[in-house]
């Protein structure tokens, strides 16, 4: 399904305009999804220069998310290898390298990231020449029972194993939210199945000498349901690709999640 342009009927448009791919990772977000798509600041990105267009790359969700998606007039990936956020966001960001669009910035749509954010993450990209840009829930403002304490000291610690692993700074490894420009995402070579997607992602910007930037963010509680990450599971899954892109500079194999 080709996704429609979020264009405004009669506005002036600046002489050069460039194409910009929202990306939404969603399993069973029919909750959140509408409240973080009405709340993306579209017409400020327009009047930037930018061109939006908001894909669902979606889990097979079961609780009518992906039909909620097509109404909403959004493109919708499912994807087609097997159950986790990795696999849905390496075949996203396959489309992505294939389209005519400039730059690329990923959300969690469960209400726990602000979505007014899109606007200051292009700004910091473009301003500060970074390749990519991350949202520090650790350095921004952590909104009372957003994060357990459990995830919190987690959270620090895994980024610490992080910077000593590869002395490139970073102050919250796990975020949800990032950007990037069109040639960072060309040269990360990625193959993790689940959550420790974004783990990942670090480790090709340290390996690849990408620029990497930050902004504090606001981290809220998910609207609907429990947090889908935060047990000891997933961070051995973080830990362990952490280590093992250490040691291997490229995945060792692109399927097998090592």
């Amino acid at each position: 399904m080709k996704s429609k342009r979020f264009h405004q009927e009669g506005a002036g448009e600046p002489k050069s305009v460039r194409g910009l791919t929202i990306l939404l990772p969603t399993l069973n977000e029919a909750q959140s999804l509408p409240t973080v798509v009405d709340a993306l600041p579209l017409d400020r990105l327009r009047e930037a220069g930018w061109s939006p267009r908001i894909v669902v790359a979606d889990g097979k969700s079961t609780d009518g998310t992906i039909e909620l998606a097509q109404n909403l007039g959004l493109e919708v990936v499912v994807q087609s290898l097997g159950a986790g956020k990795g696999f849905g966001m390496r075949e996203a960001f396959a489309r992505f390298l294939a389209s005519g669009d400039d730059s690329l910035v990923m959300l969690d749509p469960d209400g726990t990231y602000d979505p007014a954010d899109v606007a200051r993450m292009l700004e910091h990209l473009e301003r500060g020449g970074y390749d990519v840009v991350i949202g520090s829930r650790l350095r921004g403002d952590i909104r009372q029972g957003a994060m357990s304490r459990f995830n919190y000291i987690g959270n620090h610690i895994l980024t610490w194993t992080a910077v000593a692993l590869y002395h490139l700074y970073i102050s919250d490894v796990c975020t949800g939210y990032w950007a990037f420009k069109k040639n960072a995402i060309k040269q990360m070579q990625l193959n993790s199945k689940a959550f420790e997607i974004e783990a990942e992602m670090y480790t090709a910007c340290a390996h690849e000498k990408l620029r990497l930037g930050e902004i504090p963010i606001r981290y809220d509680s998910r609207i609907g349901g429990d947090t889908k990450l935060g047990s000891v599971g997933d961070g051995a899954r973080i830990l362990r690709k952490l280590l093992v892109r250490r040691l291997f500079r490229r995945p060792v194999n692109q399927s097998n999640g090592n």
